[in-house]
């Protein structure tokens, strides 16, 4: 058997990409990463392998705790990390969603070619910066009262199409048509709300970035002419979260948790894993406060796709309808749904394989997707009607030189990963590492020369610390994810405009 060894951890490859941590020291199920030998040589860099035996300690939780090709160290749980968790008898963990609750990205298309934009890549680019807020703060799209983010939380983009901010198609091709229902405004603190008000429609800083990509490579023709995507096709990305509020609503429900359930704490060997027991008081408050904070991104993500349609409209002079600048998909990263699984059922150690038939039943769980991605097959009910023949999309962003990609949910995630996959290429250097090694000036500076591709941040410190060489290489994620069938390659993009905070 092929092991590998990374600091006192030892994993055993259960076959090619996947590789597991068997079962001890109080873990209740063994854990799965997923990544080829040279991921796995830089996810066992940091701590991510301590942090996925921790979070297989969870209660309840079922068949794995999982690592995608992407992770990287985070809070609790590692970045990339999937756990699914038994609705009745496991916990919730704010850990396993983390601070931007629903951060995630969403792709708009457009019938304008590279050719068409060639030329117009500093107008855009100054442009997008200007009407597109950005950065540590306040400032958005709309400043709003309390009413205003009370409808938000509660109705999620269902807002935005009664405001005239969106259309329907919007909706029909975002996750879960850009609204949970089981949201509880009244659960998220009025701190929070306050620190939401004035941040609908913003970006924020860090990694998030709005980009302006042409379509290099399509892979599956039948997929991509049902997403709408052909070579040379300029598309749009755009990648935040819930800003401040969604930040709030994790800070005050960790320490209401820690308070109030100390005793699970005590059973768990990381407090970042703090959890409180489904059926709980705190549970459901949790719950209904993270699906209030999902909606607000939902909504933080369209009305920045607003701003960019009304920007191409002054740039190239059409209409955004006569441009067909039309949302493909937005999908979660950091969140935490019921969802109904097939688990196995029966004791504990019923050993599988050889053959021997498994019992097992459909089941409610709090899958837990710590920058992952929900990746759901063909045929999968949840998958908007449009895409259903072919699979839900899945966008996976690179680092802004390195380029992005299009998937679809493929046809093992709902077996190995809970429908799942990627979010991203997963980082290999710290924010404070990557400000030491790169200077912000000449990253930009590079990446226009170099590539055609031009940048636009609020500081040199925001560039160096998303510059493409923190980042670990996106073409060797999603080879694996394709490998893997949880989620396959439809077509690659490749930056020419980015702002970022």
């Amino acid at each position: 058997m092929t092991t590998f060894d990374a600091n006192g951890i030892t994993l055993e490859q259960v076959r090619e990409n996947v590789w597991e941590i068997p079962r001890e020291d109080g873990m209740r199920v063994p854990a799965r990463v997923l990544a080829s030998e040279a991921l796995l040589e830089q996810i066992s860099d940091d701590k991510t392998l301590q942090q996925l035996k921790n979070t297989a300690h969870l209660p309840g939780i079922e068949k794995h705790a999982l690592c995608m090709p992407d992770g990287h160290q985070g809070y609790g749980f590692p970045v990339g990390g999937v756990a699914a968790l038994d609705a009745e008898d496991g916990c919730i963990s704010p850990g396993g969603v983390g601070y931007d609750i629903n951060c995630g990205v969403r792709m708009m298309t457009t019938n304008i070619t590279y050719a068409d934009l060639q030329g117009n890549e500093e107008e855009l680019v100054d442009a997008l910066f200007t009407n597109v807020p950005s950065g540590l703060g306040g400032g958005g799209v709309v400043e709003s009262g309390i009413d205003t983010i009370e409808a938000i939380l509660d109705r999620g983009m269902e807002w935005a199409l009664e405001e005239g901010y969106a259309i329907p198609e919007d909706l029909r091709h975002c996750e879960d048509e850009g609204v949970r229902h089981d949201s509880d405004p009244s659960a998220v603190s009025q701190k929070a709300k306050d620190r939401g008000k004035n941040q609908i429609g913003s970006l924020g800083s860090g990694n998030h970035f709005l980009e302006v990509q042409r379509v290099t490579d399509v892979f599956r023709g039948d997929v991509a002419d049902a997403y709408g995507l052909s070579e040379e096709q300029i598309v749009v990305l755009i990648h935040c979260g819930s800003r401040g509020l969604g930040h709030q609503v994790c800070t005050d429900y960790l320490r209401k948790i820690e308070k109030r359930h100390g005793d699970l704490l005590a059973e768990l060997p990381d407090k970042e894993l703090a959890a409180a027991p489904a059926g709980s008081e705190l549970a459901e408050e949790y719950y209904g406060a993270m699906c209030a904070a999902i909606n607000f991104a939902w909504v933080n993500r369209q009305l920045i796709m607003h701003r960019t349609r009304e920007v191409f409209e002054k740039v190239f002079g059409q209409d955004w309808e006569a441009m067909e600048m039309e949302l493909l998909y937005d999908v979660a990263h950091n969140i935490a749904k019921k969802e109904t699984h097939n688990v196995r059922v029966g004791p504990e150690d019923r050993p599988m394989g050889g053959g021997e038939t498994v019992d097992s039943e459909e089941r409610e769980l709090y899958v837990h997707r710590k920058g992952a991605t929900r990746a759901f097959p063909a045929g999968h009910p949840e998958v908007p009607e449009a895409y259903r023949e072919v699979g839900q999309p899945v966008i996976i962003p690179g680092s802004m030189g390195a380029g992005s990609f299009v998937l679809r949910g493929g046809s093992e995630s709902m077996t190995e990963t809970f429908g799942s996959t990627a979010h991203g290429a997963g980082r290999v250097m710290s924010r404070t590492q990557a400000k030491n090694e790169f200077w912000g000036e000449d990253v930009r500076d590079d990446l226009q020369d170099q590539d055609h591709i031009y940048v636009k941040a609020q500081s040199g410190a925001t560039v160096a610390e998303e510059a493409p060489g923190v980042y670990k290489d996106v073409d060797e994620v999603v080879r694996v994810s394709d490998e893997l069938g949880i989620g396959d390659r439809v077509a690659r993009t490749f930056p020419v405009c980015n702002i970022k905070g």
